[in-house]
């Protein structure tokens, strides 16, 4: 089992992790712009529910095989890059025909959490960095590594929480003043197709 110490020095890193800039709280933060803080949320639980299969690869060794397998690497980050195209050119398409005063319009809360695990499970580089750094925190002197590591996602899920609803919340806010303004709505579109292209790209030349 984790001591409270250990749990507490892992969790504080986590957070401080979640804060630095990355795709996935950019990622967080373009989807609660465009649609809404509670969309933005959901979006945040996938990315969470992503980090259990993260969590599951390291445990049971499956992370290895990312770090070993340049084909299981490069179909993984493929697959994630023309997921991201796709939902650029959703974003690049999206219509701007709000009226003042009117709410962005209802987006499945399914699609949205969806979206959130697929953009976590489909980055290679998540299991090999959880490869890397869940066990620095793991010892056999204190029982099974593998409920150790399951411990650590846990608590490495609960930071993600905290840091990226935080980004929902505030990035959800500005979106929704945004959609107020056709104008506005269009560049945050535009804006929005942009970001996913460049995720898609970093995500293509990324290197194990």
């Amino acid at each position: 089992m984790l001591t409270v110490d250990i749990a507490l020095s892992f969790f504080g890193i986590a957070v401080l992790l979640g804060l630095s800039p990355g795709p996935d709280n950019l990622f967080v933060l373009m989807q609660s712009a465009m649609w809404g803080r509670a969309s933005g949320m959901f979006v945040v639980l996938g990315l969470c529910t992503g980090l259990i299969g993260h969590t599951m690869a390291v445990a049971v060794g499956l992370a290895a095989l990312f770090a070993t397998s340049e084909t299981a690497f490069t179909v993984l980050k493929l697959a994630g890059a023309l997921y991201l195209v796709y939902l650029a050119w959703g974003a690049f398409r999206a219509p701007a025909t709000l009226s003042t005063g009117e709410k962005p319009p209802a987006q499945s809360r399914l699609r949205l959490y969806q979206r959130g695990i697929i953009m976590n499970l489909s980055n290679p580089k998540v299991s090999i960095f959880f490869l890397a750094f869940l066990p620095q925190f793991t010892d056999p002197a204190r029982g099974s590594v593998a409920l150790q590591t399951l411990s650590l996602g846990a608590l490495f899920m609960l930071a993600t929480l905290l840091v990226f609803g935080l980004v929902a919340w505030f990035a959800g806010a500005l979106g929704e003043r945004m959609q107020k303004s056709q104008r506005a709505q269009r560049a945050l579109n535009w804006t929005a197709g942009t970001v996913f292209l460049g995720l898609a790209l970093r995500l293509v030349f990324t290197e194990r």
